[in-house]
């Protein structure tokens, strides 16, 4: 383990190291603790960012669902930087990248970049894999077992301590995280999943949205109309943050149609589904809060043009 002076915290700037440094630290798999060099990292060798975080757990959403704390204290989240899938089949799940810090440098300034060799690059990529068998890949995300494990609920409680420490946020921030995280947790103690309908068989809409296409996010008794009682039409949950849109106008980021599960490398195919412009999950209110900072996915059912 760094001692404290050799740590990234957030708001330090790195630059991620050259091709060849990086393949010296990984395995035959391409990766390092379980954790995946992806081939779509490597366009970011040699390139400089802010450290946004320090990732001491992560949400999962597959086989298991709920909090994961790594079991390694050196992964880190960069500024705004998000897998492409263009490696993995075009996979449009566009997840945050996690980053050891053995793959990074701290440096002075975000201005001045380093040149990395075209061979130093196709030596990196040619140790990196794609897939471990026809029809499941292999990416951060379908490792996320072998990087982290559940925690239980003491220990999710600890870690607000550690978010702190980590100086991802403030006393302050972390105390209103807490108040938002318990608010709700009483509120579904006594009234149930929120939003939650009475459909036993969930409506389907298709609009075909496009990107940039300018919606109104229905209001929360015409989406309740389209829910189950655990307030999922299909299978996906509408939760409680996206509420806030209700009534309001956004616009069509992408469509999603694919992409691969948490934990398992499954590839599934997604219908009438959308993601909204600065529409995120709200994970960043579970316990402590999470660095993933998914987009939250809307059905189209949601959605009017």
């Amino acid at each position: 383990m760094k001692s404290s002076s050799e740590r990234l915290y957030p708001g330090d700037i790195v630059e991620v190291k050259a091709p060849d440094e990086i393949l010296q630290s990984l395995d035959i798999d391409g990766t390092l603790g379980n954790l995946p060099f992806m081939p779509e990292m490597v366009e970011f060798c040699g390139k400089r960012f802010r450290v946004s975080r320090r990732a001491l757990k992560t949400c999962i959403y597959g086989p298991v669902i709920g909090m994961l704390g790594f079991s390694t204290d050196d992964i880190l989240v960069l500024d705004d930087l998000r897998c492409s899938g263009a490696a993995h089949d075009g996979c449009q799940k566009t997840c945050t990248i996690f980053w050891r810090e053995a793959w990074l440098r701290k440096v002075d300034d975000s201005g001045v970049q380093s040149n990395t060799d075209r061979p130093g690059r196709q030596r990196l990529q040619s140790r990196l894999k794609t897939s471990t068998g026809p029809k499941t890949y292999f990416c951060q995300a379908s490792e996320l077992l072998k990087v982290a494990r559940p925690l239980s609920r003491w220990e999710k409680f600890g870690g607000c301590i550690g978010e702190v420490r980590a100086r991802n946020c403030s006393a302050f921030e972390m105390a209103r995280r807490i108040g938002i995280w318990l608010f709700w947790r009483i509120r579904k103690m006594i009234l149930g999943q929120y939003a939650r309908g009475t459909q036993k068989t969930t409506p389907v809409e298709s609009l075909n949205l496009q990107p940039g296409e300018s919606v109104e996010v229905r209001s929360i008794g015409d989406i309740r109309d389209s829910l189950n009682d655990k307030a999922c039409n299909r299978g996906l949950q509408f939760f409680s943050h996206m509420r806030l849109l209700c009534g309001s106008r956004s616009r069509v980021r992408s469509r999603l149609d694919k992409l691969i599960v948490d934990g398992s490398g499954e590839m599934r195919q997604i219908s009438n589904t959308v993601y909204l412009e600065g529409s995120m999950c709200g994970c960043e209110f579970s316990l402590g809060g999470c660095p993933r900072n998914e987009f939250a996915y809307w059905r189209e059912i949601w959605l009017r043009r």
